[in-house]
């Protein structure tokens, strides 16, 4: 059942081979140094059976501040995208500052009318969450081109690439479920428990950020969600606000479940003197809230990314450490939208 004023799950049509996948600034630029890296992630989407493009603004040394280009450059280029039929799936080149100078300038319509992949995190998060809001369009939570394809998948050993390789294959052509994402030795049960629900979330200071939009989530799209969150930067006291954040508004009393990923360069992280493990703030902000919690999850900064697909539904078992996909992210082609 969708409750009233939510917009119905909106899946892209899944790719086939030789679908063109295009690679974009939508945030932060494209420095000179990662430019390897980006030519690893070309590779990586080509191996996959895409064919892929760079969109004009992906270019190394174009810049303006902290951007690849003033915002409404940006949302000008990925507006072109989502109309251009050719295009079947966008990845961020990388994360960065910027979506909150665009939200108000995406083409929904464009998404209404031929819904695409957007894949990435960090500052995509914003993406993910307002069009699900706007639109109901699932939001690709997975690796970004340059530092997740082109970086931290090369750094991991052959076997594990090819595992990488072929779970996002799967998400983006497959029309079946995922089914039980692979776990590894460092996931943790920080609070036993079984949950189903849709995921939704992404780095948390992008889920508060959001909620203070005009492009919120209605409160009634976190009942019984399973949330996901994970944060790169900043002291581990910005983590505990931010989840008592998510406890004002009423998030916290609506999940039915919590995913958090391994924390990235975060200071003030069970350090000498007292410092609290992310384990122990979590638990601190939940209180009495009996939910299960599932941490240290490859989601986010840290590493390659396990694909957390914002609106479709997930099983999550804190104290087997298991973590499933009950619904494909996309549709076959010949369904309505």
């Amino acid at each position: 059942m969708i409750a009233a004023g939510l917009p119905p799950l909106l899946r892209p049509r899944a790719l086939v081979p030789g679908d063109l996948v295009v690679i974009a600034s939508l945030s932060g630029p494209l420095h000179a140094e990662y430019e390897p890296g980006l030519e690893r992630a070309v590779a990586v989407l080509e191996r996959m059976g895409f064919r892929v493009r760079r969109a004009p603004l992906l270019e190394a040394g174009r810049r303006r501040w902290w951007s690849a280009a003033p915002p409404a450059e940006i949302a000008e280029e990925l507006n072109g995208l989502l109309r251009d039929p050719e295009v079947r799936a966008i990845i961020a080149h990388d994360g960065g500052q910027t979506a909150l100078g665009y939200l108000d300038l995406i083409d929904v319509g464009a998404i209404l009318a031929d819904p695409k992949p957007i894949l990435g995190y960090s500052d995509i998060s914003l993406l993910h969450l307002v069009l699900h809001a706007r639109t109901g369009l699932v939001g690709f939570h997975a690796d970004l081109a340059t530092p997740g394809l082109g970086g931290a998948w090369q750094r991991v050993p052959a076997g594990r690439r090819a595992e990488l390789e072929r779970l996002y294959s799967t998400l983006l052509t497959g029309t079946e479920p995922l089914g039980v994402l692979p776990a590894s030795p460092s996931w943790e049960c920080w609070r036993p428990g079984r949950a189903e629900g849709r995921l939704v979330g992404g780095v948390i200071n992008r889920i508060v950020l959001a909620q203070a939009t005009p492009y919120a989530l209605p409160l009634e799209r976190f009942d019984g969600a399973v949330l996901f969150w994970e944060e790169m930067g900043g002291q581990a006291s910005y983590v505990w606000s931010y989840l008592h954040v998510l406890r004002h508004c009423g998030i916290l009393d609506r999940i039915a479940g919590m995913v958090v990923g391994i924390p990235h360069a975060i200071d003030g992280l069970a350090e000498p003197g007292g410092s609290p493990t992310l384990r122990e703030i979590v638990l601190d902000v939940l209180g009495d809230r009996d939910i299960p919690v599932l941490g240290n999850v490859e989601v986010g900064h840290a590493g390659p990314n396990l694909p957390m697909p914002v609106g479709i539904r997930a099983a999550l078992d804190a104290g087997r450490r298991t973590l499933s996909l009950l619904e494909p992210a996309v549709r076959v082609p010949s369904e309505m939208v």
